[in-house]
């Protein structure tokens, strides 16, 4: 019989891309009511019992001076605030690059936190792409080198506004994953950028990571952002769960909150979020 206590409950934002912009019609983009939206979420979170909230990256459009009304908006949350950045985040003035994980109160640009028994990890899908380092660094120069390689090899996700993981930050992950199947621990991973299926808004080496929870066995689910229009797929043990983002369509919000149950991961949507019953088969 499917268990009836969840080990977890969190709530989940994707994209709120805020700024004071007019509307991006073609991709229905309406960025300044994302603040409204916020709104309107942080006060169905709040009259929930959450262990945290997660926002799932681009909680700006552009502009660092941006994050200020995004954020005043999360100080009304009740509850703990997971914050990570997407691409749009690092469209700030170079020398404000290093700010962005400091101004999202993050730990590290990657790090891992267990709750409940669960463990929960957090990856930078920027730390080697042509936006989230200035001009000279090495990480940017490696984006530089891996897109014109993902391009020559007519990768569907050879895109500029997509990025990639460097190879201490795998090896980090690969431990983590080990660490806590040592200690009995099940894991949920938070990223911007999609992984499974193909799709063009995935992280450059998606295939590597889908690979690594294959081999790990103990990833319940990848939960994202990046891709709007929301996606889902399964593999190996792990389910890819890419919410939708907030900052579309000019009156609809969408955000969600997650349950994980011994069994299954439950999904109640909001607005445009589907929800979902997602059995778990390890």
């Amino acid at each position: 019989m499917p268990s009836d206590s969840p080990l977890i409950r969190f709530g989940v934002i994707a994209d709120p891309q805020y700024a004071p912009l007019p509307p991006n019609p073609a991709l229905n983009r309406h960025f300044e009511m994302s603040l409204g939206k916020l709104d309107e979420a942080i006060g169905v979170f709040n009259a929930h019992d959450l262990a945290f909230v997660a926002t799932l990256g681009d909680l700006v459009d552009r502009g660092y001076e941006n994050f200020d009304a995004v954020l005043a908006r999360y100080e009304r949350l009740t509850h703990e605030s997971i914050l990570l950045p997407g691409n749009h985040d690092f469209l700030v003035a170079p020398e404000q690059l290093p700010e962005v994980h400091r101004r999202l109160s993050m730990p590290a640009p990657y790090h891992h936190f267990s709750r409940n028994g669960l463990r929960f990890v957090v990856i930078d899908g920027s730390e080697e792409s042509l936006f989230a380092a200035p001009e000279g660094d090495p990480r940017r120069a490696r984006g530089e080198t891996r897109l014109a390689a993902l391009e020559a090899a007519g990768s569907l996700n050879a895109q500029t506004w997509n990025g990639g993981i460097g190879e201490a930050q795998f090896a980090w992950l690969s431990g983590v994953l080990v660490d806590a199947a040592a200690a009995g621990e099940k894991v949920v991973v938070l990223g911007h950028y999609p992984l499974y299926p193909d799709n063009a808004h995935n992280l450059w080496d998606w295939q590597a990571l889908v690979d690594l929870f294959d081999r790990s066995g103990n990833v319940l689910a990848y939960l994202c952002g990046h891709n709007h229009i929301g996606n889902l797929g399964h593999h190996g043990s792990t389910w890819y769960v890419n919410f939708t983002g907030m900052v579309d369509t000019e009156t609809e919000n969408t955000f969600a909150i997650a349950e994980i149950f011994p069994d299954r991961l439950e999904i109640t949507g909001f607005g445009r979020e589907e929800s979902r019953a997602l059995p778990f088969d390890i």
